[in-house]
């Protein structure tokens, strides 16, 4: 559908009810049909700025491996023999002990 022009046009300000050419007219953010006089910009704070989550993780990720890896559980050799034996328990897949 095809509208007029409105060169000759008149209308009313929504805020101020004076009356003005069409053309002049703004369509301000709250959907009125305001004169240059009365017109508003929306202000930046009802608004505000979204910004994006911190990344947490990386998806899929794919870690360095070096095999085998030692790690020496135990304590110092003291010469106290009430001492008990060291133990360990853990379960992180294949370990292996190794005493002397």
């Amino acid at each position: 559908m095809t509208y007029a022009i409105g060169i000759q046009s008149l209308a009313i300000c929504d805020r101020c009810g004076q009356q003005y050419p069409y053309l002049s007219m703004q369509v301000e953010w709250t959907g009125f049909k305001v004169c240059d006089e009365c017109f508003e910009p929306k202000h930046p704070q009802l608004e505000p700025i979204t910004k994006p989550a911190d990344p947490q993780a990386l998806h899929n990720p794919r870690t360095d491996r070096v095999e085998p890896y030692n790690v020496y559980v135990g304590i110092p050799v003291v010469e106290n023999e009430s001492l008990g034996p060291v133990t360990g328990v853990g379960c992180v897949g294949w370990v292996t002990v190794v005493t002397s």
